[in-house]
């Protein structure tokens, strides 16, 4: 991880961790049981599969990473609604289609048609239209007639992706970052801050909204280290939550580097804090 390499190598040294397609461990080139580590690294920081944080809990090694449960959340637009719910924030009406499959699903050309007609009898325009999990190659679509929306679902049948049709929420998006007992505070909240070239105001009301919706769902989900929330807030003031990620960007360059910039912070700074926490 370049963050700490470049910014905490007087503090930490990484060691790569490399599990080949056979399910073998590696560490430095080498094979190596998985309980084995405990002799080789004092805490782990799992970017890949959440299936190998819960190796590490057995074993009872420290480790950083978002376990089963949050990748159901961020890939399954049903189940994270519900939570949602159960905290007071809004969700947009949805449909979730598994990719297509020509012996359970039937003629090619049919199928957009028959999809869309299931869309318009749940919920009207306009509707977002996306692969899930998300492909860049697909992009998103938004349709407002009829027929757009079965060519949307026609591309995504096309990428072979399971495809999610979402109502279109009007409003103005804003993405929150929390981070447990940062800057002595049990969540802390990093103020809004948008992407380049966007320009968007919201007034202390809404803020306020935001930074609440994020905090309770934070605390709901029970979030170890981060979680970044987005939402759209309409002209009416309704909050609406649209995904959550709980693997941080730390690319130079990314959205939470300039979010980490606003209050005077660098993004090494929370990946020291989280570290810390882990290891007491």
């Amino acid at each position: 991880m370049s963050v700490i390499t470049e910014n905490l190598s007087h503090k930490y040294k990484p060691v790569d961790i490399f599990i080949d397609r056979e399910g073998t461990w590696h560490i430095g080139g080498f094979p190596i049981l998985p309980v084995d580590l405990i002799h080789k690294v004092d805490v782990v920081w799992n970017t890949t599969h959440p299936s190998y944080s819960a190796t590490l809990d057995g074993l009872a090694l420290p480790n950083i990473g978002h376990h089963s449960f949050f990748l159901n959340l961020e890939n399954d637009q049903e189940i994270l609604g519900k939570h949602a719910k159960s905290v007071g924030i809004n969700v947009a009406k949805s449909i979730l289609f598994p990719a297509y499959q020509k012996y359970i699903d039937g003629d090619r050309q049919l199928y957009p048609i028959l999809k869309a007609k299931e869309v318009h009898a749940k919920f009207g325009s306009p509707w977002m239209v996306k692969s899930m999990p998300k492909d860049p190659d697909m992009g998103i679509h938004v349709a407002n007639i009829f027929g757009e929306l079965v060519s949307a679902i026609d591309d995504g049948v096309n990428h072979q992706k399971s495809i999610l049709v979402q109502e279109l929420i009007a409003g103005k998006e804003a993405s929150v970052y929390s981070v447990s007992h940062f800057r002595s505070q049990p969540i802390y909240t990093f103020p809004l801050v948008h992407h380049e070239n966007q320009s968007i105001k919201f007034s202390n009301i809404d803020r306020e909204k935001l930074f609440h919706s994020a905090k309770n769902l934070h605390t709901h989900l029970g979030a170890r280290h981060y979680l970044k929330s987005s939402f759209i807030i309409t002209p009416a003031g309704r909050v609406y939550l649209i995904s959550i990620e709980s693997n941080p960007e730390l690319k130079q360059g990314s959205h939470f580097e300039q979010v980490c910039a606003s209050v005077g912070a660098k993004m090494h700074h929370v990946v020291d804090h989280v570290l810390d926490r882990v290891l007491g």
